[in-house]
Parts: C-alpha cells; sequence; structure tokens
C-alpha cells in the first residue's frame, strides 16, 4: 500500500494553503475593481443631483429677501425655507448631502437644516475661499475645510456648491450644500457592503469581506468615522493620485498589517481635481 511521507505531505499541503491565499488575493483584487467602479458612477451621480437640484431650490428661499425683517433676524423662517426648498425638488430630496444652508453676502452661515446648527455664525468664505465667486450669479463647486461641518471629531475637509438666491437681478445670498469627506466615504462604504452581502448571501456563503473606502483628496485620505487610521497611510503610501490616471483605475495587492487586501482606486473628476476614491477588500 502507498503511503506518503510526512515530507511530501506537508509540502501538499503548504502548496494547496499558497494556492488558496494566491486565489483569495485575486478575487480581492478583481471585487475591489468592481467595487470601485460602481461607486465611480454613483459619485458621479451625487454630484449631478446636487449641481441639478440647488439652483432650482435657491428659488424658494427668494421669499426670505421680500419681507420686512431680514432674514438674520428671523432664523426659524430661515430654517423652514431650507426644509421646504429640499422637500420640493427631487433631486435634492435624494440628495446625498450631510448638509443645506443659507449663507449671507458677506459669507456668514445663516442657518442650516440640522437640529444641532454647528455651521451658524461662522464665515463660510473663509473655510471655502472660492465660494465667493458665486455671489456673481453662477452655480460653483469647491471644496475645503469648516471645523463645523466635519464629520469626524479628526481632521476632515467639505465639498460644497453653492447657487446664488437672486432677488430682482441681485444676489442676496448663497444657497449651499455638501457633505464632509468622512461622511461620504461612510455612504460609499455602505453602499460597497450592502452590494458585497447581496453577492455572499447569492452565493449561499456567510463570509463577508472585510471592505474599506476612502476619498482621497490631494495628500489625504479620508475614510468613515472608525475605518483604520493605518489603512489610510497604506493607501497613501502607494501614491494613487499618481497611478490613478485618467479614467484608469490602479490597482494592487498591498499588505496591511499582515492581512493581504486587494486596492483600486479611481478619479472621480466630479468631485474635483485631484479627488479619487479608494476601495480595500479582503476576502475572509
Amino acid at each position: 500500500m502507498f503511503r506518503m511521507r510526512p515530507a511530501l505531505i506537508l509540502l501538499l499541503l503548504a502548496s494547496l494553503t499558497l494556492f488558496g491565499c494566491d486565489k483569495s488575493k485575486e478575487i480581492s483584487l478583481a471585487k475591489a475593481k468592481e467595487h470601485v467602479e460602481a461607486l465611480a458612477k454613483a459619485a458621479t451621480q451625487d454630484v449631478a443631483e446636487v449641481k441639478n437640484g440647488l439652483p432650482a431650490g435657491a428659488k424658494y428661499l427668494v421669499p426670505l429677501y421680500q419681507k420686512e425683517q431680514k432674514p438674520a433676524d428671523d432664523l426659524s423662517a430661515v430654517r423652514e425655507a431650507l426644509d421646504r426648498a429640499r422637500g420640493k425638488v427631487q433631486d435634492l430630496r435624494v440628495a446625498k448631502s450631510t448638509f443645506f444652508a443659507l449663507v449671507a453676502d458677506d459669507g456668514t452661515v445663516l442657518r442650516n437644516d440640522q437640529e444641532q446648527d454647528r455651521m451658524a455664525g461662522k464665515n463660510a468664505f473663509k473655510a471655502f475661499p472660492e465660494l465667493k465667486q458665486a455671489l456673481s450669479g453662477k452655480y460653483l463647486e469647491t471644496r475645503g475645510s469648516m471645523l463645523e461641518a466635519a464629520g469626524v471629531n479628526g481632521p476632515d475637509g467639505q465639498w460644497i456648491a453653492a447657487a446664488p438666491v437672486v432677488v430682482d437681478g441681485k444676489t442676496r445670498g448663497l444657497y449651499v450644500s455638501g457633505w464632509s469627506w468622512s461622511s461620504y466615504a461612510y455612504r460609499l462604504e455602505t453602499a460597497a457592503r450592502g452590494q458585497a452581502k447581496s453577492e455572499v448571501m447569492n452565493a449561499g456563503s456567510k463570509k463577508e469581506p472585510l471592505l474599506y473606502v476612502y476619498v482621497v483628496v490631494d495628500d489625504a485620505a479620508y475614510g468613515a468615522p472608525v475605518s483604520p487610521e493605518v489603512n489610510a497611510k497604506a493607501i497613501l503610501a502607494e501614491k494613487p493620485l499618481e497611478h490613478a490616471q485618467g479614467d484608469a483605475v490602479f490597482a494592487k495587492t498591498v499588505d496591511i498589517t499582515g492581512r493581504d487586501f486587494g486596492l483600486a482606486v479611481k478619479r472621480v473628476p466630479a468631485l474635483g481635481k485631484d479627488v479619487a476614491i479608494a476601495v480595500l477588500r479582503s476576502e475572509t
């Protein structure tokens, strides 16, 4: 009777394990690419919703400037108008924005649509210098950083859009909306995890992959509020914006604290210059 030598058995087992690891790496990398392609399309649509809806919503703020009492002296009316504007415009109802606000022509945030309004009284032009250009009467998108609009306690930034509130041919204020990068990363991560969970269930498996999504902006990577900082550092170490050029996806396998992840990065021009989405996926 043929008997396999112990050394040969160990070699065979090692080979099978290595094959399994390589197969998992391939799956993680391929799926990460699929995720980032889908999320890039979703992000482009998210921006389009704001771009299409904000100018239409600004019209519902015009009555605030047609009363004797100034908007700054009737903030409850401002809050009501903000809610009305979003409720009346379909694109704004489904927008992924984390805030809508009315900004005075001197840059002061009069009120946003949140119950806890940390932005009120702050100067939006200092946080987002290019925002002032919207006073010329044109829709504008830009980015910057306002602590009171952050989605985490640590470093964060925001994407913001503005539509002028025009009364009798003059811009009286700005209707602004946007999201913090960390909150937006959470929105994208939730979408990707939902898709991954559906695929796992359809395959009859119970093993969901580890999945993280980050938004790369210039030399920073913003993840969801509870995302590991080590992941962000690993992504930036790969110089993602240098490798992800044009419409191409930059992808490779990376080791993070002893675990292999498939990394996929794709630029999203709709979110601005040098902004990309990065996906990390590891099979379990």
